[in-house]
């Protein structure tokens, strides 16, 4: 099958897709972005994480087919395409520490962007609610919620 959609803001046509490839396969074998990773393979770990039509998706369990007119967005798309700076939620994850392995950010960047687009300035309560889907083995989320509170206040164009 064909599979056209939006990619990171660029449209996109895979010929020739198998029916049974996932969405991550996808991305990672046939269009070479590696930001999104596979985990656990069953959309328990949220390594897989990305935003279809601006919701969290786990791209290990959504059928490739699926995206077919649609708006894919990645780790790679986040800033932008040639803007060579980094998304305020991507600042503030270095600023405050909440990246160390790295396997799980791309997934946790991305809930913070679904979560922030729907609620600019969510309680702590909140914060794990919408990250809940995401696990990291790294950090112990208190530096990750401190990232995503340092994330809304500068998408509010507030201090963080």
């Amino acid at each position: 099958m064909d599979i056209g959609f939006v990619l990171n803001g660029q449209h996109v046509e895979v010929k020739s897709a198998n029916g049974d490839l996932s969405l991550l396969d996808l991305l990672r074998d046939r269009l070479d972005l590696m930001g999104t990773k596979e985990g656990c393979g069953v959309g328990e770990c949220g390594a897989c994480s990305v935003l279809l039509d601006g919701k969290v998706v786990n791209s290990c369990l959504t059928p490739a087919g699926k995206v077919a007119g649609r708006k894919v967005t990645t780790i790679e798309g986040l800033a932008g395409p040639g803007r060579g700076e980094l998304h305020p939620i991507q600042e503030a994850f270095i600023e405050t520490g909440a990246v160390q392995c790295g396997f799980c950010t791309p997934g946790m960047i991305l809930a913070t962007l679904s979560l922030l687009s729907e609620n600019p300035d969510p309680t702590d309560d909140e914060i794990k609610i919408a990250l809940a889907g995401n696990l990291c083995r790294c950090t112990g989320y208190h530096d990750i919620i401190r990232a995503v509170r340092r994330a809304a206040g500068k998408m509010r164009g507030g201090r963080p």
